[in-house]
């Protein structure tokens, strides 16, 4: 099952440009007429950016946290009022079907996802409930947008709270709702959860407060350039956790904490974290801007005409020009020349993961053999 989002009511704001139709981002501004412009103020200033095309949904009931718990692969048994957490649902072989963002306020467990998988993840979640006191619903009363930049603390009397929360933290808004900060695209990055039919006065008072409407280009843009995944776009089929940086618990910017089990696809986590390597390591590769041709999402990634990976977002960053995220495989050194669809293409050797320090698993298992 999937879903195509309404478009935003903040279309019609001057100067919105809608994303291109078919897109993840159809529903809302690509850009409001300077992008560039946009990205540097989503760095360098504070950027308010129309994300209300996401899925929401609330889950109530005594037993929600130790539920979810039991069924993603974050420790959220204990999550205290007012944090947050990235979290995965994974098939049986580990591979990553959802990735959301959960939020815990005042008795009620607040997750936010990609529109299209909404629906498909809502389902999984009721279907799991059985016994357990926890009833998850679609809340279609609730948008999400983001804030970025360094001036976001500037904003606060415009959003009625005292001060910013920190990372993962979650705040209320005095007309419902909530503030989250989260530890990218940017340094300085918040979602507001917020009611649906507040979405436009809201908007308004935050640009008048100084905030620059920003499209999800330069979302897109600075997401891309801190190597952080879009589900759907930068994964495929075949991605695992590891591949994409998922791992770590509450407190790593990550989806996947490494201190639980008991959840379908533990089995794999567990063993590629303890005894293996992923295949595959999402990368940022930078891309010849001055082809005619512009390559796509899913487009392969080849080396000596050879198949070594898949493009994920293509983007162009204010600094950095044409940027793309692409899973490659691990054996592919750092420099070399790449063809990403027709266009050439090379490793940023900065994105590259360091993980050559031997797994616990491995050194056990060496020990056991005398090594």
């Amino acid at each position: 099952m999937s879903v195509v989002a309404a478009p935003s009511p903040i279309l019609s704001t001057s100067g919105a440009v809608a994303g291109a139709p078919g897109t993840p981002d159809a529903a809302v501004a690509w850009h409001y007429g300077d992008p560039f412009g946009e990205q540097r103020a989503a760095v360098e200033r504070a950027a308010i950016v129309d994300r209300s095309h996401r899925f929401v949904l609330r889950v109530t009931g005594a037993e929600r946290l130790t539920w979810l718990h039991t069924i993603s692969s974050q420790h959220v048994a204990a999550l205290a009022d007012g944090r947050s957490a990235e979290n995965l649902d994974l098939d049986l072989n580990g591979r990553v079907l959802h990735h959301f963002v959960v939020t815990e306020l005042d008795a009620t467990v607040w997750i936010d996802t990609e529109a299209e998988r909404g629906p498909d993840l809502l389902a999984f979640l009721q279907r799991m409930v059985f016994w357990a006191d926890a009833q998850p619903v679609e809340a279609t009363d609730h948008a999400v947008l983001s804030l970025l930049g360094r001036q976001v603390a500037d904003l606060t009397e415009a959003l009625g709270v005292a001060a910013l929360p920190g990372v993962y933290e979650a705040t209320p808004l005095p007309g419902g709702g909530f503030l989250r900060r989260m530890p990218w695209p940017t340094a300085d990055s918040f979602d507001l959860a917020i009611p649906r039919d507040q979405l436009p006065d809201l908007w308004t008072r935050l640009t008048a407060a100084g905030a620059t409407p920003a499209g999800m280009w330069a979302f897109e843009a600075l997401r891309v350039a801190a190597v952080r995944p879009r589900i759907g776009l930068d994964t495929d089929e075949r991605t695992i956790p590891h591949e994409a940086h998922w791992i770590g618990g509450v407190a790593e910017q990550g989806a996947v904490h490494l201190d639980k089990g008991c959840y379908r696809g533990q089995e794999t986590v567990a063993r590629v974290h303890n005894l293996g390597k992923p295949p595959r390591q999402l990368l940022l590769l930078h891309l010849d801007g001055s082809a005619d041709e512009r390559p796509a999402t899913g487009d392969d990634v080849t080396a000596g005409g050879r198949v070594v990976g898949r493009l994920g977002t293509v983007v162009d960053h204010y600094e950095l020009g044409p940027i793309a995220l692409a899973l490659i495989k691990r054996a592919v050194p750092a420099d070399t020349a790449l063809s990403a669809g027709p266009v050439a293409a090379a490793i940023d050797p900065d994105s590259v993961p360091a993980d050559d320090a031997p797994q616990a698993g491995r050194l056990a298992v060496d020990r056991l053999r005398g090594r």
